[in-house]
């Protein structure tokens, strides 16, 4: 049971390792839905265009959930709200596994809607654990909390293979039936977590307009990092299971490649805290989109199973660097009486753009091909990273290292 209360110090490291454990199962849900989503759609939708529709909505759904669910933990607490969103999980794990014994292409998109507000309430655990952390320790928070997807990089494609058998009649209910589990899991482990109670702000100066918050270059920078790693890794990623079949690839090779990818993601995440601290959030930004363009190089340059394979893997290591920095950089842009709405904010504008992705990855890669979508993502990298410095170098926003918090 959660308690209430501020925590002893020495809780700090068990809360942030069971918020990992429960972000690790989130992404091995996302994970296994990334893995079988486009695969589903290709079976159940009516015209090519709608492939990507039901992976679409699940980013719907997180997109609409991300301003609620920051304002309803400010409201309700932490805990209550990452209750709230695994209750809905599994009733969109539910729906989705009933969709497919129907074969309703429209309620398995009502199942991945409901899955996706459940997954916006989930994202809020590295918010939970820059609140657990000790002073100076956030970007190290973030870090280990992210890091919980190495065990989802092992159990998401694998859980996706495996559960194909479960059911011969239908062979991708098993997925659902193992993300009823991960959710139910969650449930389990969240008892466990001891977060302090919403306390009120120390300071008496009062909130600023939101207007005037997202006009802050940190702001700015935080959330364009986040934008385009993001909503770019997304597309590529969900395009890459259909490309791969489309140049003769098995499901169980194009599961192995994002296997590969989201240890790509994760890995990384064991020190992109430290790097953070050491170095400062715009340089690691700037790293990582280094390493998207490289990933972008290497897809234009071939498409065998080892082009598959290391764009993939680049892509992960370039989205951890500017997905975690650009986390952790925004708590400089709010005080305590402005974390919720800038917190929600972020989300949506981050969230949004993964939806637009997402419903754009399938019809991108089916009417313009595999090619010419990575051109497409050339000049966004680009124009992401020349802002990121501009702003670095001219508006007084610090590159060194930085004070988390």
């Amino acid at each position: 049971m959660s308690l209430s209360g501020p925590p002893p110090a020495s809780a700090f490291n068990a809360n942030v390792i069971l918020l990992s454990l429960c972000q690790a199962l989130l992404t091995t849900g996302n994970i296994l839905l990334v893995s079988v989503n486009a695969l589903i759609g290709k079976e159940l939708a009516p015209s090519m265009a709608l492939i990507t529709l039901p992976m679409a909505m699940q980013f719907i759904g997180l997109m609409v959930a991300t301003i609620p669910a920051s304002l309803i933990m400010q409201r309700i607490g932490r805990m209550n709200g990452f209750y709230l969103g695994n209750l809905i999980g599994l009733l969109g794990a539910a729906c989705s596994g009933m969709a497919l014994v129907e074969a309703s292409f429209w309620a398995f998109n009502l199942g991945t809607f409901l899955l996706g507000i459940g997954i916006g309430f989930g994202m809020l655990y590295r918010f939970a654990a820059i609140e657990a952390a000790p002073q100076g320790h956030q970007g190290r928070a973030v870090s280990l909390v992210m890091a919980g997807g190495v065990l989802a990089a092992v159990l998401g494609p694998n859980l996706a293979i495996h559960s194909r058998g479960w059911f011969a009649a239908t062979p991708f209910l098993g997925a659902f039936m193992g993300l009823f589990g991960l959710y139910a899991l969650a449930l389990l482990l969240l008892r466990a977590v001891r977060l302090s109670a919403p306390t009120a702000s120390p300071s008496n100066e009062p909130p600023r307009p939101l207007g005037q918050i997202v006009r802050q270059p940190v702001f700015v920078m935080a959330v364009v990092a986040g934008v385009v790693s993001y909503a770019v890794m997304n597309l590529l990623m969900s395009a890459t299971p259909l490309a791969m079949i489309r140049h003769g690839f098995s499901f169980d090779h194009s599961a192995h490649v994002i296997q590969w990818h989201v240890l790509g993601m994760f890995v990384p995440a064991f020190f992109t805290g430290r790097l953070v601290e050491r170095f400062g959030a715009p340089p690691i930004m700037l790293a990582g989109g280094t390493l998207m363009l490289l990933c972008i190089l290497v897809n234009l340059l071939g498409q065998s199973r080892w082009h598959f394979w290391l764009a993939l893997v680049l892509l992960g290591v370039g989205w951890c660097f500017m997905f975690v920095s650009a986390t952790t950089f925004l708590t400089r842009a709010y005080r305590h009486a402005e974390k919720a709405r800038t917190q929600a904010a972020n989300e949506f504008l981050v969230f949004s753009s993964v939806a637009l992705s997402a419903l754009a990855a399938g019809w991108l890669e089916a009417s313009l091909g595999w090619v010419v979508m990575n051109w497409l993502m050339l000049p966004v990298v680009l124009g992401a990273m020349t802002l990121i410095g501009y702003l670095s170098q001219y508006h007084g926003v610090e590159v060194t290292r930085q004070p988390l918090g």
